[in-house]
């Protein structure tokens, strides 16, 4: 499993917040237009902030489908999106200006014009290549599946030049070039950042670009600061998979646990270490594989069953997407946390399949790691 494929999504439109978006003066922005052929519908404006996607206002559309939404001043780039269902049309804002779009329904994706915003025009140029990638891939992986991998990272090879060329390194100071940073395609239920440092460090330059340009145009916003963190990392990356190229792992001998202080969805930093007096499930997991709602059924089951006489259950996202993770773990009861920093590694060999999955008693010691695990409830009973 690829664990870190995407994690600057966290860092990224995931990691985007609303320090910026108070205003003294009481100016403000606005996104008006009309969606043609969607009257009844509800349209959604939201902001991509550090949570994920929040909404700030909706409206159910008449048959001219106006509307028409605003918010406090801007002083550097956010972004919002128009949504109806599934169909999405990504809009940055920037300070006090407006937004007119035009769209049609039920195709507003790739069927809509905008006007009176530079930076909007170049974000929708990048989200029809995007859509036309995503096309391009799924049409290759389902004709030429023997292929398909050697294809697409052509195709996407070829899309990173066309970006970087012609958008980024132009103009890496603009809110198209930060959105084309985070752009990504799914193959399978799987995110992957078409920009990845974590894969090919030369992407680290394209983030640099805009990191430095962002740190002259836009100091001390939170938008850039994760830019440099981002930058950072990439820096790091070579020493990092050097590092997990050595295989690990850790023998279950009454061994105390190598803690993991992560974040979790709502925010908050959950040490495996306070968990001491619990039989502790630790459970590595990608929500975006196959097969992973079938397996949260099984791990909701063991935790009904066993979670009042003292089993707490751990989970450790290995996901791309940070977005898509919230999504999946929001109505979850156990602890959920995102692993943005390769802390794991200490529990996740390279050859190892996910999930994977340790069982530490209540003294905070590790006693089965995954190849000593046969009966999972079997071994849960005998530590509690």
């Amino acid at each position: 499993m690829k664990h870190k494929t995407g994690r600057i999504l966290a860092a990224g439109f995931a990691v985007v917040g609303l320090a910026a978006l108070a205003s003294c003066s009481g100016e403000q922005f606005h996104v008006t237009g009309s969606i043609a052929n969607a009257k009844d519908s509800v349209l959604y404006f939201e902001h991509n902030g550090l949570d994920g996607f929040s909404t700030v206002d909706s409206v159910k559309l008449d048959e001219k489908g106006t509307f028409s939404f605003s918010g406090d001043r801007i002083d550097n780039p956010e972004f919002y999106r128009l949504r109806i269902a599934g169909q999405i049309i990504n809009i940055g804002i920037d300070s006090t200006e407006t937004v007119d779009v035009k769209a049609t329904y039920p195709q507003m994706a790739t069927d809509y014009t905008v006007n009176g915003s530079y930076e909007n025009e170049k974000i929708k140029e990048l989200a029809l290549k995007q859509i036309n990638l995503q096309a391009r891939c799924q049409s290759i992986l389902a004709e030429r599946p023997d292929l398909a991998d050697s294809i697409i990272n052509v195709l996407m090879s070829d899309y990173k030049q066309d970006v970087s060329r012609n958008y980024i390194f132009k103009e890496p100071m603009r809110a198209y070039s930060y959105f084309a940073l985070f752009q990504y395609i799914v193959i399978g239920n799987q995110a992957h950042l078409i920009f990845d440092p974590t894969k090919d460090l030369s992407d680290n330059k394209v983030f640099g670009a805009v990191a430095t340009s962002w740190d002259t145009y836009y100091p001390g916003s939170e938008r850039t600061q994760n830019l440099h963190n981002i930058t950072i990392k990439g820096m790091k990356d070579e020493r990092i998979v050097k590092a997990q190229n050595k295989p690990v792992e850790l023998e279950a001998k009454e061994m105390g646990v190598v803690d993991l202080p992560l974040r979790d969805n709502r925010g908050a930093e959950r040490h495996l270490t306070d968990f001491k007096g619990k039989v502790v499930l630790l459970n590595f997991h990608v929500f975006a594989v196959k097969g992973s709602t079938e397996y949260i059924m099984q791990m909701r089951d063991l935790y009904n069953k066993y979670h009042d006489r003292g089993l707490e259950i751990y989970m450790v996202s290995l996901d791309d997407n940070a977005h898509f993770w919230k999504e999946q773990v929001a109505n979850l009861p156990w602890v959920n946390v995102y692993d943005d920093t390769g802390i794991s590694q200490a529990y996740t060999a390279p050859a190892q399949a996910l999930p994977i999955i340790y069982l530490i008693d209540r003294g905070n010691n590790i006693v089965k790691n995954p190849s000593q695990i046969k009966n999972l409830e079997e071994e849960i009973e005998k530590l509690l």
